[in-house]
């Protein structure tokens, strides 16, 4: 990238950084790359509570924020391999995802208190319910982190098999089975509370 167009997308990205103007995502990519700290913040500022939501369902409240900082260490160390050839959203999931599976690999699981789980940002209509939605996403701390880890991108993200599948490094046809299985372990575990959930049926 010449210096010329360097200069001009600096002054967008300080435009941006007061509230003026827009710029596409690879431009800020761009910029992050360059070593631009303001267009380093949009990008956080950006993504954070998507990844903040995906770590907190996989690791629980305790250590949500710890690993989200090490999800975003990650992403900006590692955003210069990024090649542009996938969505960046379905990067950064994979890099959130895998900096969580990690940390729950050597961690031990802590209880949720209500309090920390309304703090959540908020989740897709099925999981928005108030006592609710705590309930569900105490049950997520009870699963296995692979089987927490598709029913959050798939049921709770929104995301289609084929991006779970990339993020999670496996074939579509292997993220469906995890889903299956991954709701059928969630309804036990959702009887045993008392909640009978047709969401969650296969």
């Amino acid at each position: 990238m010449t210096t010329l167009a360097l200069t001009r997308h600096t002054k967008t990205i300080d435009d941006m950084s007061q509230g003026k103007g827009s710029f596409t995502e690879s431009i800020l990519i761009d910029e992050v790359c360059a070593g631009n700290e303001k267009a380093m913040e949009i990008l956080y500022r950006k993504h954070k509570n998507k990844v903040f939501g995906v770590v907190f369902r996989i690791v629980g409240a305790q250590n949500a924020e710890e690993v989200t900082q090490e999800a975003f260490i990650r992403i900006f160390r590692g955003i210069h391999k990024f090649r542009k050839e996938s969505r960046f959203t379905t990067w950064v999931y994979r890099l959130s995802v895998n900096a969580a599976l990690t940390f729950v690999s050597k961690k031990k699981p802590h209880n949720v208190s209500d309090e920390v789980l309304n703090s959540v940002p908020a989740s897709p209509e099925a999981f928005r319910d108030n006592a609710l939605a705590n309930t569900l996403d105490k049950a997520l701390q009870e699963l296995p982190p692979g089987y927490r880890s598709i029913l959050v991108l798939h049921d709770v993200e929104g995301l289609g098999h084929e991006e779970c599948a990339s993020i999670m490094g496996c074939r579509v046809g292997t993220s469906k089975s995890q889903l299956h299985k991954a709701r059928k372990k969630m309804r036990e575990i959702l009887n045993e509370k008392g909640v009978d959930r047709d969401y969650f049926k296969s």
